[in-house]
């Protein structure tokens, strides 16, 4: 059994939040886009599926799935779920995961576009500066689900860490500071800070994020009164290789 498989029977037997875990399991877990041809370059034909709801793209979580699903050798593009929704919102296109599989599940093209808008966009950055910080009082789900996300942001920065924050103008909220963060990584760390959110079942105005050098006031205050998750090492790299279509969420391939 996948981790997909896990997510789906959990999904099937739970309610919201279940839900909502299976989407963040598809958005990072490989998956491998069933094609009527080997790709060009960036350009990728997928095979269609006909059905009454109108056509779906067939991808499946392991290559021995989609080989079983086809009956033979078959040309496939390996992308990352939430690379595979970025390639295809707004095109009016399902999606179909898993089919014949014990996870089979079939996605319409309204759930695809929410996909996308959920993984494309991050929390609003904190536009005041505390001037009190206390532990945070945020849902289990929402933490269980930030250190997962976050553990997967290796390299990007050095930690995270959460607080209560109250402002002079009155507002409250919770702010999540990344420490000594990698130029360029503000997105990507954003944005796991927003799945974490969108699939916890909260809104993206539970959480600000801001991002700080180690050692500053603020770090310094919310080191002593927030929770603290820290990132893991980046892994060491291996020499380098063209990138494989779909491989670079941020540049999704193009659509024959």
């Amino acid at each position: 059994m996948t981790t997909l498989d896990e997510a789906h029977a959990a999904m099937e037997a739970g309610g919201e939040a279940e839900r909502l875990a299976y989407y963040a399991q598809l958005a990072d877990s490989q998956l491998f886009l069933l094609l009527e041809e080997e790709p060009t370059g960036e350009v990728i034909s997928p095979r269609a599926l006909e059905t009454g709801e109108g056509e779906i793209l067939l991808a499946f979580d392991s290559e021995d799935r989609l080989v079983g699903f086809t009956q033979g050798e078959a040309a496939f593009a390996a992308m990352s779920g939430r690379g595979l929704v970025a390639m295809m919102a707004g095109q009016g296109l399902g999606l179909g995961v898993n089919l014949e599989a014990p996870s089979a599940l079939v996605l319409p093209a309204a759930a695809i576009d929410w996909l996308a808008d959920t993984l494309g966009h991050g929390p609003e950055a904190a536009e005041e500066i505390p001037v009190e910080v206390a532990a945070p009082a945020l849902p289990q789900a929402l933490l269980v689900a930030l250190d997962a996300k976050l553990a997967t942001a290796a390299g990007l920065a050095t930690s995270a860490l959460l607080v209560r924050a109250s402002y002079r103008s009155g507002a409250e909220g919770h702010l999540l500071a990344f420490i000594d963060a990698q130029d360029g990584a503000e997105h990507a760390l954003a944005g796991a800070a927003n799945e974490a959110l969108k699939f916890s079942g909260l809104e993206s105005g539970a959480l600000d994020v801001a991002f700080l050098d180690n050692g500053s006031p603020l770090a310094q205050a919310m080191e002593r009164n927030g929770m603290r998750f820290d990132l893991p090492e980046p892994e060491k790299r291996e020499p380098w290789a063209p990138e494989p279509p779909g491989s670079n969420p941020d540049k999704p391939p193009k659509l024959r």
